[in-house]
């Protein structure tokens, strides 16, 4: 896999990252670094302000590798302001592409290399996870993702995003980047959910990939029932709301793409 560039040129090609957000996932974090570091992927960590015991055991991680990069905010902000902060940082340092994952052990990393190959393929589009669970996912949970999902084909008029809530995905960081300088990203739990749809009216393409995703016995959750809810709830109301302006865009683009698949 590629490296940081070096010259204006190797910015240009494909040269992907990793971006690793935590909050006080102190357990986990190495053995996630180093199986993305082990894939060949330089690793940027964002600390978004976690306890003493974690930045001290991120502080001992960076120091005995090379190959990551830490980031440390003051003050926990949200996992959204955490992952912009990552993205930005990747931009500036030459990277072409973000692989995002959680810090806590949910995603499987050996599918890296299916998420790099299918972003490598497709340069120009976003890599999404299409979660596999086992028995350990909350059926609350679960149940719930639905109700996104129908919001989210509602407000693209497809169904090309499978799963807009997976935090397992691979950007295409000039878009990316272009869509946070024209209006910021939410802080919190609707991050994933917004970029992709936001990306997504941009003209960026989905492109999804089967992964498998647990959640681990004893495992930290930063997901707040309530308060969270009324996050992605009003978050859903903004974006139906900013898909009308976009409805005579979104239809044409359904109809050349019938028309294309109908000529093939």
């Amino acid at each position: 896999m590629a490296g940081r560039p070096g010259s204006r040129d190797a910015a240009q090609a494909f040269a992907p990252c990793a971006v690793v957000p935590i909050y006080n996932h102190g357990s986990s974090i190495a053995a996630t670094a180093n199986a993305l570091a082990a894939h060949g992927l330089p690793v940027i960590i964002v600390d978004d302000g976690s306890s003493a015991d974690t930045r001290a055991i991120l502080d001992s991680l960076v120091a005995s590798r090379h190959d990551l990069r830490l980031i440390r905010l003051p003050v926990n902000g949200g996992k959204g302001k955490a992952l912009t902060a990552g993205f930005l940082a990747a931009h500036e340092a030459g990277y072409s592409h973000v692989l995002q994952i959680d810090a806590d052990g949910q995603h499987d990393t050996a599918d890296v290399p299916r998420f790099i190959d299918e972003a490598r393929a497709h340069p120009d589009a976003m890599i999404c996870g299409r979660p596999i669970y086992d028995d350990s996912v909350p059926r609350a949970r679960l149940y719930g993702r639905y109700v996104t999902h129908v919001c989210v084909w509602a407000e693209t008029l497809s169904f090309d995003i499978q799963d807009s809530m997976c935090g397992y995905r691979v950007y295409p960081l000039a878009p990316t980047r272009a869509e946070i300088a024209r209006k910021p990203l939410p802080a919190r739990m609707d991050f994933d959910t917004e970029i992709a749809v936001r990306l997504y009216w941009r003209g960026v393409p989905a492109r999804n990939v089967p992964t498998r995703v647990i959640y681990p016995e004893g495992g930290l959750s930063h997901f707040r029932m309530w308060r969270d809810n009324v996050r992605i709830s009003a978050m859903h109301t903004r974006l139906l709301l900013g898909m009308l302006p976009r409805l005579p865009r979104l239809v044409l683009r359904k109809f050349r793409r019938t028309e294309t698949r109908c000529a093939v």
